[in-house]
């Protein structure tokens, strides 16, 4: 085949000339470098947070007063809403047939716990139901959660989170030792498994879980912060569980048939939708802004593929008077651009992808390349060679080889 010549030639001529090539190449490199890194660390970013909402589980969702709020309207409106009661609960439970397990949980926002003379700020304190640690994907590392019964004859014992135990116990075996919250004594009964931040910090781990009804005995029942965790029996009814769920609260909190919902519920797909809509334009912002580069890169080569030609203006002239053929020109000079812009496509995207791991992996995030990211950033890369090289192949497969052989 004519072909493998022609790539033969083309890659003749790019050796032959190493320094013009090498900065050509060095241009394109730089470019693709930039998008992959900004394709690999969103990439990186969005699924830490997706395997972070995983930990709900398929089957289960979340049953709560505000859900999620996009504008002021909604706000207002969300605020009217009434609080959560005690009997709720109760009554999703008794009343949804394909709910497996629903468990309760509340919280302060956030509280300073104490373990003699050290002190931490900013610690998520929750009251749950025993049932919860069935539901959500949280592990123990030692010690227990919290049962029935410690709820039922609320008993001041808590289970804290791993940068808890970091923090105040360091060197220390923290079962059976006492910690306070809000100057209330309580003890340690179980530590949670190390989960980690979505970007790296410890926030995932900075908490103390406590039985609901000591949670209320001490805080009073917060019905503005309550989160009702519903499993459902399987994937398959989990759709008719949310909708068995609706119909009590609705009864329940006397919603006219012709009004939306006062309550929200929600699933792990649907905050990630809800993310994903959010970000969706700063994402592509990022990757466009990056993109210019990749267009520079264009630019460098079909500029350098210009000076090519004129410098070349002779031998292309030889070529045609032994033969050559207008196509034979103006494809060696087109693989000679897509030979560049490939080779740094393929470079860019692997340096990339280091560059994004080495800066994600700063705040604890792995990552790794889709196979679409590579096969997209291979694919612009040869669409770069042939829109910036198609002309300079043209301008050398067009030129007269009389005036051609006596360029000077």
């Amino acid at each position: 085949m004519i072909v493998v010549p022609l790539i033969g030639l083309a890659w003749q001529a790019l050796w032959a000339n190493k320094l013009r090539s090498g900065l050509t190449l060095l241009g394109v490199v730089v470019g693709f470098t930039s998008v992959m890194t900004i394709i690999s660390a969103l990439e990186g970013m969005m699924g830490a947070i997706e395997d972070d909402l995983a930990r709900l589980g398929p089957t289960t969702f979340i049953v709560q007063k505000w859900g999620i709020v996009t504008s002021e309207e909604q706000w207002l409106e969300v605020v009217k809403r009434k609080p959560f009661d005690k009997e709720t609960g109760e009554l999703i439970s008794e009343g949804c047939e394909l709910c497996e397990t629903v468990a309760y949980s509340t919280g302060t926002g956030t509280d300073n716990v104490q373990y003699r003379g050290t002190n931490i700020r900013d610690v998520r304190v929750s009251g749950t139901t025993a049932d919860y640690i069935d539901i959500v994907d949280l592990e123990v590392s030692e010690g227990r959660f919290h049962s029935f019964e410690d709820d039922v004859y609320r008993r001041h014992v808590a289970f804290i989170g791993d940068a808890v135990r970091e923090r105040l116990y360091e060197g220390l075996d923290p079962i059976g030792r006492d910690v306070r919250i809000d100057g209330v004594k309580y003890t340690i009964i179980g530590v949670a498994k190390k989960q980690g931040g979505v970007f790296g910090g410890d926030e995932r781990d900075s908490f103390v879980m406590i039985p609901f009804e000591t949670f209320t005995k001490h805080y009073g029942f917060r019905g503005e912060r309550m989160n009702y965790f519903v499993k459902a029996q399987s994937l398959e009814t989990m759709d008719q569980a949310m909708d068995e769920v609706r119909m009590i609260l609705r009864a329940k909190r006397h919603v006219p048939y012709d009004k939306p919902d006062d309550f929200a519920i929600l699933t792990a797909d649907n905050i990630l939708e809800f993310l994903n809509s959010v970000t969706r334009m700063f994402r592509l912002g990022l990757v466009g802004v990056s993109s210019v580069s990749v267009v520079v890169g264009g630019i460098v080569v079909m500029n350098i593929m210009m000076v090519s030609v004129s410098e070349r203006t002779r031998e292309i002239g030889i070529r045609k008077s032994v033969g050559a053929k207008q196509s034979h020109i103006l494809t060696q000079f087109l693989f000679e651009a897509l030979i560049t812009t490939f080779s740094g496509g393929l470079i860019g995207i692997i340096a990339g992808f280091l560059v994004a791991k080495s800066l994600v992996g700063m705040i604890d995030v792995d990552i790794s390349p889709s196979g679409l990211a590579i096969t997209l950033g291979l694919s612009i890369s040869v669409g770069i060679g042939v829109i910036f090289g198609i002309y300079p192949a043209m301008k050398a497969a067009r030129l007269d080889p009389i005036k051609a052989l006596s360029y000077e």
